[in-house]
């Protein structure tokens, strides 16, 4: 290989991967609108609480009535716990929202299910078990509080 050839790659490769790092940064943990209105595992028009429950495998009680943070974690996640002591701070800011933490440490199925192909992966649901939106990585604070205003119709003035 000649040197300006060799020259151009030393400089392009970098160049190339720290773009394709860049753009996949700016995705991650970006709220993501769902707008089949299933639930999230499927494409079913029909959803319930019930439904999402058994899903899950977590107690219909610990839906909230207005919304509910699904966090889905594994053991070896090391943002998972900061994800969830904020997605747990916000869900008690909110009348009716609760958040649920799913380890899918030793439960395959249930990622299969949900499509979740890193943690934290969060979904926010709203009164009916219904996914509304989804988000790959650390949550946006800001962007959840927005979807949950949208959802239970609070007003808040922004941060």
């Amino acid at each position: 290989m000649d040197w300006p050839a060799a020259l151009i790659a030393a400089v392009a490769l970098p160049a190339a991967a720290a773009a394709i790092g860049l753009a996949w940064r700016s995705r991650a943990g970006r709220v993501r609108t769902v707008h089949d209105g299933g639930r999230a595992g499927d494409d079913a028009a029909t959803s319930t609480t019930a439904t999402a429950s058994r899903d899950l495998g977590v107690a219909t009680e610990a839906f909230g009535d207005s919304a509910t943070l699904v966090q889905f974690s594994t053991a070896y996640c090391s943002r998972c716990p900061a994800t969830a002591r904020e997605l747990a701070s916000i869900a008690d800011d909110y009348p009716g929202v609760r958040h649920v933490e799913v380890d899918l440490t030793h439960r395959p199925e249930v990622a299969d299910r949900f499509r979740v192909l890193q943690t934290p992966t969060t979904l926010i649901l709203d009164a009916r078990g219904a996914t509304t939106a989804r988000i790959a990585g650390v949550p946006r604070s800001h962007e959840v509080r927005d979807r949950l205003d949208e959802l239970t119709g609070r007003s808040r003035v922004p941060s």
